[in-house]
């Protein structure tokens, strides 16, 4: 169930709340119904807050009360999704109790619950004192292979029961047909685009072409080995401040100067950006096959549902790879997955084993340790000799929820965060360079995903290191993430005013605070979010805690 202050707040509206909507939406007989649809959403999330709202004090901002019966008139459609809030209570009763708001959990799907792995103790515990795990507990392990992935595809090799079960339950999750791909685990995201990196044939396919608006690990290390292996690297760009896809400049890479379909090289594509939440059209990769390039699906940053639009039954990618941590908000640990288009294996080269590290086998743990501390600190091991029977109840919970609703729960609350971080202004001040906060990417819009980059300016317009903010957000029990943009294109120079490395139009990297909304997330936190971000209206607040940050040389923040 919900915090008994959202249900006081959810109970308040049904009242006399004003959702405060506008009364005069434009003549729907001159719009298509999914145009009407997205225009009278974005209408209701500017409208989320009082219409027109600022706020310049961090003492002035709405009730947390006020602020969801806002919400809920604004967006009725979020009361659809309470099954997401008696999921939380249930199973992850450690966000409530620690009043812990985790937006860093930006790319990967949680594999089991909080609650799940207490039930593995068989500690008895009661709801006012639930047990707390030691990070040592676990369900599962990974043990590192030394095989190329040509070989592992081709001859594959005894899999165990426990490897057996989580691949089946991991393919039907992902919506994927086992007829039409075969799968490796791979111990992180980097191993597995680098794995395909030492794999693929660069020297008779010599390109290697991102699409990625953010600094990336695993973009980076398949970048690094393809170039080793001859590969010609080139990345789409994006325009400020939208940070959409150039579109004419990402066409005439894909189809090139020659005629000829075949040999062009492997499209590196995510759906969505997971630092600014910028969406992409499945037809990038229809325009890519089209043109006779290899495509990988990058999924780890896509909702646990959106496997299941009809883009993927469409558009088959020759490679795709997704993520999994244990469990959301206590342990990010965890594996990946790489799937390989059957069609495709033929094209795979053998590598060397000993420089293909990265594939893996899951184990069972040998060792779970669960801790009493309010009992009598006891600690229970429970040894495992054999494969254990293993529920994977947090992909189950995505699958409960469903695609709708896990979609319009991010939706809504994402977009809500982002018009109330807009409506922060700095005293006396109307102009954009004078707002406390500046959105990387999309704003408010139905199509964006549910992570938004964006960055503090003071009261004199300079900006507040990202990395402050993401300290002091952590002081404030929020779990904020940093981030560099990069392939940011302007149009003019003079549009960007910030301190990092502008080259003829392209700055290099732009650091971000970034945060990302799960289905488990609650209009609290990012109310929270909203908050904590509104105390740098007080210039005193950010000159004392940037002296406090300088004096304890930038390493940690304390009171």
């Amino acid at each position: 169930m919900s915090s008994p202050c959202i249900r006081e707040a959810s109970d308040a509206c049904f009242h006399g709340c004003s959702p405060f909507l506008s009364s005069a939406p434009p003549d729907p007989s001159s719009r298509t119904p999914a145009s009407a649809f997205r225009s009278d959403f974005a209408m209701s999330a500017t409208s989320s807050l009082h219409p027109n709202a600022t706020f310049t004090n961090h003492e002035s901002l709405s009730s947390l009360q006020e602020s969801f019966c806002s919400f809920a008139g604004a967006f009725p459609q979020f009361t659809e999704t309470e099954q997401a809030d008696r999921i939380r209570e249930q199973e992850y009763h450690h966000l409530s109790s620690t009043e812990h708001v985790c937006l860093d959990y930006s790319t990967g799907h949680g594999l089991f619950s909080y609650s799940q792995q207490c039930i593995a103790g068989s500690v008895p515990s009661s709801s006012s004192h639930p047990p707390v795990l030691s990070s040592t507990t676990t369900y599962l392990e990974i043990s590192y292979k030394q095989v190329n992935l040509r070989a592992q595809l081709a001859y594959g090799g005894l899999e165990s029961e426990l490897e057996l079960r989580t691949r089946k339950r991991i393919t039907r999750f992902m919506n994927i047909s086992e007829d039409d791909y075969a799968m490796v685990f791979t111990s992180n995201q980097p191993s597995a685009f680098r794995i395909v990196a030492d794999s693929y044939p660069f020297r008779s396919h010599r390109n290697l072409l991102t699409v990625y608006d953010h600094e990336s690990e695993a973009v980076e290390s398949m970048i690094e080995n393809s170039r080793k292996r001859g590969a010609r690297v080139k990345s789409a760009e994006f325009s400020w401040p939208r940070l959409r896809i150039r579109s004419e400049k990402l066409k005439n890479m894909l189809v090139g100067k020659s005629s000829k379909k075949s040999s062009k090289g492997l499209f590196v594509f995510p759906l969505q950006s997971r630092v600014s939440g910028a969406p992409y059209s499945y037809s990038w990769m229809g325009m890519a096959q089209e043109n006779g390039w290899h495509v990988l699906l990058d999924a780890c940053a896509l909702g646990p549902k959106d496997m299941e639009t009809l883009g993927l039954s469409l558009f088959k990618p020759d490679f795709l790879i997704c993520s999994f941590y244990k469990v959301f908000g206590d342990n990010p640990s965890g594996f990946a997955c790489l799937f390989v288009n059957r069609s495709s294996i033929s094209v795979l080269q053998s590598s060397d084993p000993s420089l293909s590290v990265g594939i893996a086998s899951l184990i069972p743990s040998s060792t779970t340790r669960l801790e009493e501390p309010i009992a009598s600190s006891e600690i229970v091991e429970l040894e495992t000799t054999s494969s254990p029977e293993i529920e994977f109840r947090a992909l189950d919970h995505a699958d409960e929820l469903g695609l709708i609703l896990i979609n319009t729960r991010g939706r809504c609350l994402i977009n809500w965060l982002v018009n109330a971080l807009l409506c922060l202004r700095h005293p006396d001040s109307e102009d954009y360079s004078r707002s406390l906060v500046r959105i990387y990417g999309p704003k408010v819009s139905f199509e964006r995903g549910p992570a938004v980059a964006f960055n503090l300016f003071d009261w004199k317009g300079e900006k507040v290191d990202p990395k402050l903010v993401q300290k002091l957000a952590d002081r404030f029990n929020i779990t904020l993430s940093c981030g560099f943009l990069r392939h940011v294109w302007f149009h003019d120079e003079t549009q960007f005013d910030e301190t990092e490395e502008n080259r003829g139009g392209h700055i290099s990297r732009i650091c971000v605070v970034t945060a990302s909304i799960r289905f488990l997330n609650t209009f609290e936190d990012v109310y929270k979010v909203w908050a904590f971000t509104a105390r740098f209206l007080d210039a005193d607040f950010v000159e004392k805690e940037k002296w406090r940050y300088t004096a304890l040389n930038q390493q940690m923040i304390e009171v």
